[in-house]
């Protein structure tokens, strides 16, 4: 069996192509093509020799995923599906405003945190995907962008299906690819990495010393009212998160995100806002409030325009940098919570067993 080719490091490739009898230069040339020009065969790696390029086509494999469906709102969002596997498929989804153009990425098919409110969390955990799988993502959804708006991304957010911090490994590598050069010469800080809460990953983000930005989605900042919603927090406390978080600023200096969806009559009181606020005070932070988007069968409705005013109110008179987060692409189940919420490919992953994580438990 063929190994995929992108699934090789620098040393390993200049390995390959020494073993291939080529100059090392070649390593080089091939990085260019497989991470900055992303090219889907050797074929195209023109300033290749023929017969060098037909070696590496029967020694390696060059699978990219495969965009099968997109759909367009009215609001200019698209949401792509992507196969990246027999039978398998993500979503990503282009969100375009008046100054940033974001690509919103899957790290995982399917998910296995459950979170009550999220329609990926309906899915089971088929598996992690791959550094490249995510480069690809990133990287058609920016041809998207160009193509359609004549814009290239300014943003990235890991925020579609799976929990990235399960996949800790290929998610940081998808990041060096996107970023690097060979790459597609992003900047870290123009990147987006949001977890449901795995303390030891956060940890071990900080001790990594990583550049990218880092998103907790809390929803509640007590511990009974947020382990009715995420299940997570049974082993990942509140309390636990506050240490790892405050690590993770220390190496970084870095200011984190906290993500808060509202639910009407759940988590969207002045009590609510007041235990959100202690909890801001652990880390230079800054809130994004959400507004719930409704999945099939769900049991949440989305807070009043008033009380979200109410809630804004109390936490800027504590001095937080709030924003307030409007959906979008509900009309193609695009938004935040949504995704393989109504889409015919996604339907096939219920059937499919889980896979193990990244050696992260949630525990």
């Amino acid at each position: 069996m063929r190994k995929d080719i992108r699934t090789l490091g620098r040393e390993e490739l200049e390995a390959a192509v020494a073993d291939l009898g080529a100059p090392r230069f070649r390593a080089r040339q091939l990085e260019e093509w497989l991470w900055t020009k992303a090219a889907d065969s050797f074929d195209r790696m023109t300033n290749l020799p023929q017969a060098f390029r037909e070696q590496l086509a029967e020694r390696f494999e060059l699978g990219r995923i495969r965009l099968v469906d997109k759909q367009v709102s009215s609001d200019r969002t698209i949401k792509c599906a992507f196969e990246v596997g027999t039978g398998m498929v993500v979503e990503g989804v282009l969100i375009p405003t008046t100054d940033r153009m974001t690509a919103c990425i899957s790290s995982q098919v399917g998910c296995s945190l459950a979170c009550a409110f999220c329609a990926t969390g309906r899915l089971k955990m088929l598996r992690n995907l791959s550094a490249g799988e995510m480069y690809d993502q990133v990287e058609m959804i920016r041809a998207l962008a160009e193509g359609h708006y004549g814009q290239g991304l300014s943003n990235i957010v890991y925020m579609g299906m799976g929990e990235p911090l399960l996949n800790y490994r290929n998610v940081l590598e998808s990041v060096e690819r996107i970023c690097g050069t060979p790459g597609l010469g992003m900047s870290p800080r123009r990147i987006t990495v949001s977890t449901a809460g795995i303390a030891k990953a956060i940890t071990r983000l900080g001790d990594d010393r990583v550049r990218f930005n880092l998103a907790l989605s809390l929803h509640a900042a007590n511990d009974q009212k947020r382990s009715q919603i995420m299940a997570i927090n049974d082993t990942n406390s509140l309390e636990v998160l506050a240490t790892a978080l405050r690590h993770f600023h220390a190496c970084t200096d870095t200011r984190v995100t906290f993500e808060y969806i509202l639910f009407d009559g759940f988590n969207d009181g002045l009590d609510d806002a007041r235990e959100l606020a202690a909890f801001c005070r652990n880390v230079p932070c800054k809130v994004n409030l959400i507004e719930y988007n409704a999945i099939e069968g769900g049991a949440f409705r989305k807070a009043s325009d008033e009380r979200v005013a109410d809630f804004v109110a109390l936490l800027e008179d504590r001095n937080l940098v709030v924003n307030v987060r409007r959906s979008r692409g509900k009309d193609i189940d695009a938004a935040c919570g949504q995704l393989v919420n109504n889409n015919a490919w996604g339907a096939q992953a219920v059937r499919k067993e889980p896979a193990a994580s990244d050696g992260l438990s949630p525990a």
